[in-house]
């Protein structure tokens, strides 16, 4: 008369009885299996375990890094050597030596950062060199302004140089800020020497110099020694070295301060080398940081030693332009 129904249940006992107790919900899937059910892992996080597992640890080489040092503090006693040379028949050799200095900082930053046409903004770079070393040296007004016409021009003639092939123009885009680096590292060398004919210019480049030059040396041989706590993983440098490099070179500048003639003091003295310190140290870790993100993007690296010099005659370009700033806008 009425439908039969079915007898047999689709759960068993104890699944009724669980879903009576809950209201009438049906238990989650696995709930009475023997094994525990695994929660699910978001793509996300699978990735980051990945890229976790995947940072790699670059070791400090202790000779490598007592190499740097050393090779700062003989840049840094060639440019205070120089620049105490200032008189008018001393100008001539000063420039060869800065000319040298010139030569390296090309070599090693051409190699590093690898411009389009490199040989043609190599050459472009070195008649730049040549140009404004003797701009500092001829000219009746010792000025600023020449050297920053002569680097503006040298960028030009180096980035249209770079154009004339499709695939240097491709990157010439690109690598522009490279270029302008190149060039203006040669041109800024040639300011310790309109400095050193300036009232006051010399001594606050000796202070600058001094005081970058003590900060890379202790910073490196630190981390020779005790290379913690690590900046980075990627970059074989540490805090410590940094730290200990700014407090000695401050104090550096500030015993130069006390034994110079007015207007330089203590207190100026520890200013100027605290400006020295910080701008040498920021090109010195930045190019650490460039090195290892190219090493992280896959590029081939360049040859040692130009890689290693990068830095410290990177820092010592930008303190010439820092010392003729101070010398104009703090001291005088």
């Amino acid at each position: 008369m009425f439908p039969s129904m079915p007898q047999d249940d689709p759960w068993d006992a104890d699944a009724s009885r669980e879903i009576a107790r809950s209201g009438g919900k049906r238990p989650p899937v696995g709930a009475y299996d023997d094994e525990p059910v695994e929660p699910e892992r978001d793509s996300d996080d699978v990735e980051d375990d990945d890229e976790f597992e995947e940072i790699e640890v670059v070791p400090v080489r202790r000779q490598l890094s007592l190499a740097i040092a050393g090779f700062s503090a003989l840049l840094a006693a060639g440019l205070i050597l120089g620049a105490q040379t200032s008189a008018p028949d001393a100008r001539l050799p000063y420039a060869i030596v800065l000319f040298g200095v010139q030569a390296l900082y090309l070599i090693a930053w051409i190699m590093a950062l690898r411009p389009p046409a490199a040989a043609v903004t190599a050459g472009v770079s070195g008649v730049v060199a040549l140009v404004a070393d003797y701009q500092a040296v001829t000219r009746a007004q010792p000025s600023l302004l020449p050297l920053v016409w002569v680097l503006l021009g040298g960028f030009v003639v180096a980035f249209v140089g770079q154009l004339f092939r499709a695939g240097d123009r491709a990157r010439a885009r690109d690598s522009w800020r490279a270029t302008l680096a190149i060039v203006a590292g040669v041109v800024a060398y040639a300011v310790p020497i309109v400095l050193t004919r300036q009232e006051s210019g010399t001594q606050t480049l000796v202070m600058c110099v001094a005081a970058a030059g003590v900060a890379l040396l202790v910073a490196r041989a630190t981390d020779a020694i005790f290379p913690k706590p690590r900046i980075a993983a990627q970059v074989p440098r540490g805090a410590t070295g940094v730290v200990a490099g700014a407090m000695l070179g401050t104090l550096a500048a500030a015993a130069l301060g006390s034994v110079l003639v007015l207007p330089f003091t203590p207190a100026k003295g520890a200013v100027i080398g605290l400006i020295a310190v910080v701008a040498a140290h920021l090109v010195d870790l930045a190019v650490n940081f460039g090195q290892a993100g190219r090493r992280l993007a896959g590029d081939a690296p360049t040859f040692w030693v130009a890689r290693h010099m990068q830095g410290p005659l990177g820092a010592f370009a930008l303190i010439a332009p820092v010392a003729y700033a101070l010398t104009h806008w703090y001291v005088g």
